[in-house]
């Protein structure tokens, strides 16, 4: 039985890092890694359900904005939290007006809107935990979705108007998926759209 790990492994043990260290080790990398309080962590790959999720929901997505003053990027697009010093690639993030760049570099993104993880057996206690707490110091953040890739389950957090985090669950596939600050739907049979379970 493959363990199931809580969170990112630790890349580099020999010391506490700073941002202009790690993003200089980022840049000739050819594996993701995560920033966080001087620590570096790698992160996982991606299974085929993964991906076959991630191309539905990002063209499904895609297709909504369009005309509209927000686009969806997908995990090349780094993202930082300057308020906990977390950054990182969520799977799908929504950037509405326009990209702000952080203090610190060019490349890194603050403030999306919406933000996207998929779920992996790898990592799924992390984003169910941790990494929601460090993306909830995120001001500009309004929606935080979580599809599962090993079974139809989605968890959809929004901000209501008295700015708590109010949770949306779907575990049926007729159910569908509204994205409270976009003002659209996606069904879950497009989220999950030529996935198949128990092959990944």
């Amino acid at each position: 039985m493959d363990e199931i790990v809580n969170e990112p492994a630790v890349a580099y043990h020999k010391r506490h890092y700073t941002v202009e260290e790690y993003l200089e080790l980022e840049k000739p990398s050819t594996i993701k890694h995560e920033y966080f309080q001087g620590e570096i962590f790698a992160m996982s790959g991606a299974g085929n359900n993964h991906n076959d999720i991630f191309s539905n929901v990002f063209i499904e997505i895609g297709n909504k904005l369009k005309g509209k003053p927000c686009r969806p990027y997908g995990s090349d697009k780094r993202m930082t939290i300057p308020e906990n010093t977390l950054f990182t690639y969520p799977d799908i993030s929504i950037y509405c007006n326009g990209l702000i760049h952080s203090d610190v570099d060019e490349e890194t993104s603050i403030l999306p809107t919406v933000i996207i993880e998929i779920l992996s057996p790898s990592t799924k206690n992390y984003d169910r935990g941790k990494k929601f707490n460090l993306y909830k110091d995120i001001p500009s953040l309004k929606e935080y979705i979580m599809i599962d890739s090993e079974s139809v389950s989605v968890e959809a957090y929004y901000v209501n108007n008295e700015q708590n985090w109010v949770l949306h669950k779907h575990q049926e596939i007729s159910d569908v998926l509204s994205f409270v600050s976009m003002g659209f739907d996606i069904a879950l049979t497009d989220i999950y759209e030529h996935v198949r379970f128990g092959t990944n």
